[in-house]
């Protein structure tokens, strides 16, 4: 079986064999005769299928004909990330070199003036992600009346980003009877309706077992604490006794926590660099370009980066973070083993994290070993606690004792009571010795409180009224109620 039988064109074959790939996958070989015979099609593969070349083959072939007008491109390709994006950009680049086809790249992070000036010389291939392809829209500066193929890549993930209205937006505004390639690699509800409404006839490819994950990719789970300096220590256990580490992807559920642990690898001597959705994309492209290139060999990634990249020679996954839903699980892990190679995939699991473990080996039907790395003997310790302003012979015997037996436990894990709750039995006691600058303070009357006038009174739907400020009022109040002995002069600060 060869490229040969599949309907392409002289140039797009030539550009195959000049790359080396001989055989197609099977995505490929199914998919690509139906885009070229005009069919909508829905494929269903996991990434790493080579589905990407799945639409950008035939793509070539049909572009060979035709020329793009100014702000008008032919075909659309909507991905939902920048770094999918570029990849996809990328594959037009290396397949498309003999051809001379404009293709444009619409992602945030770059200025619209930029991709104004493309968008004017007419493209043939137009890659974007969903808002910054609706700002162009928004502003005038794109039509999109004139697209003969649309794509949607990577579905499910468009719907966990929330972008499904944004390509029932998209859809409504290319001609109802453009061509559209749908790639996902599960089937939700919501899915499942968007196919039906804006697909025609489609032709149905599904590739691969769903939620399959590679044979050549060990996989381990390590179990640690739940606080998370207990979590940080095992993982820096786990990369420094890797003996056959040769670059790893860290994943976190959260970009805070991406963030964060970059700075503490960093703090502990390790090179990393960080990729989540909320950094500049030359940060993004930088730290990506530099973990490929094996500048960084350790790169900490949100979700952004578990799904569709083409990262070539990734010899670890670490999960961090264990993921909620169990397909990101098989995304993560398969950044790594591809193409053949061994690849090497570790959970750092809480006891928080054991429904997700069952969820996760109940979908990829098989239980993930458990390895015993003695990480308990290694927990880093606690931070200290700042010394007391008192002195160890003002206290109580009962109170230093107590002290002391909450020092032992780990940080954080003492119950105290709220300061509003506490009773004044449960205060410690106050030294007697006198502050140098305090002086013993006079024994004051009680004063009764003096009634608002009904213009300050708080009422419903009213701005509360300011609480007042430490310095006396400069209006003299109405003390008339008062006895005499409970009046003392006001006297005007400074």
């Amino acid at each position: 079986m060869s490229f040969t039988h599949l309907g392409l064109s002289d140039k797009v074959l030539a550009a195959v064999a000049a790359t080396g790939y001989t055989t197609p996958t099977p995505i490929q070989d199914q998919a690509i005769p139906h885009v070229l015979a005009r069919r909508d099609v829905l494929g269903i593969a996991q990434t790493g299928t080579g589905k990407t070349a799945a639409f950008v083959l035939p793509m070539l072939t049909m572009l060979e004909k035709g020329r793009a007008r100014a702000r008008m491109p032919r075909t659309l390709i909507l991905e939902p990330t920048r770094e999918l994006a570029a990849q996809v950009k990328e594959q037009f680049d290396k397949y498309g070199a003999g051809q001379k086809l404009n293709v444009a790249l619409l992602i945030g992070g770059v200025s619209f003036g930029d991709q104004d000036i493309k968008l004017t010389r007419g493209v043939d291939v137009l890659i974007a992600t969903p808002g910054r392809l609706l700002d162009h829209t928004e502003r005038g500066g794109l039509l999109l009346t004139g697209v003969e193929l649309l794509v949607i890549d990577e579905a499910d993930r468009m719907l966990d980003m929330g972008f499904i209205p944004d390509i029932e937006r998209v859809c409504k505004l290319v001609p109802f009877t453009r061509q559209t390639l749908f790639f996902t690699a599960t089937m939700p509800n919501e899915i499942r309706r968007i196919t039906e409404t804006f697909l025609h006839n489609p032709v149905k490819i599904e590739v691969s077992k769903p939620a399959s994950t590679a044979v050549t990719v060990t996989q381990s789970q390590v179990a640690t604490g739940r606080e998370p300096h207990e979590k940080r220590e095992t993982l820096r256990r786990l990369l420094r006794d890797a003996k056959d580490l040769q670059n790893a992807i860290i994943f976190c559920n959260r970009k805070r926590e991406v963030a964060l642990l970059a700075k503490s690898l960093q703090k502990h001597g390790f090179s990393v660099g960080a990729l989540h959705g909320d950094m500049e994309q030359s940060a993004r492209t930088a730290a990506l370009d530099q973990f490929r290139k094996g500048e960084l060999p350790i790169l900490v990634a949100s979700d952004v980066a578990a799904r569709g990249l083409d990262i070539p020679e990734v010899s670890h996954v670490i999960n961090f973070d264990v993921p909620h839903h169990p397909d990101d699980y098989v995304h993560r892990i398969g950044r790594t083993g591809r193409a053949g190679r061994a690849g090497t995939a570790i959970s750092i699991v809480c006891p928080s994290d054991t429904k997700s473990i069952a969820a996760i080996e109940k979908l990829i039907g098989q239980d993930i070993p458990k390895a015993d790395l003695g990480v308990s003997d290694f927990v880093e310790a606690p931070v200290e606690e700042a010394p007391a302003r008192r002195s160890r012979s003002s206290r109580k015997p009962s109170e230093s004792r107590g002290r002391e037996e909450r020092s032992a436990e780990p940080h954080g894990h003492e119950e105290r009571k709220p300061r509003r709750e506490r009773s004044r039995g449960d205060r410690p006691e106050r030294s007697h010795e006198p502050r140098r600058s305090e002086e013993p303070a006079l024994a004051k009357p009680f004063v009764p409180p003096v009634p608002l006038p009904p213009s300050q009174t708080p009422s419903i739907g009213r701005a509360p009224a300011p609480r007042p400020s430490r310095e006396p009022d400069l209006e003299p109040a109405d003390h008339s109620h008062l006895p005499a002995f409970l009046l003392r002069p006001v006297r005007a600060r400074g």
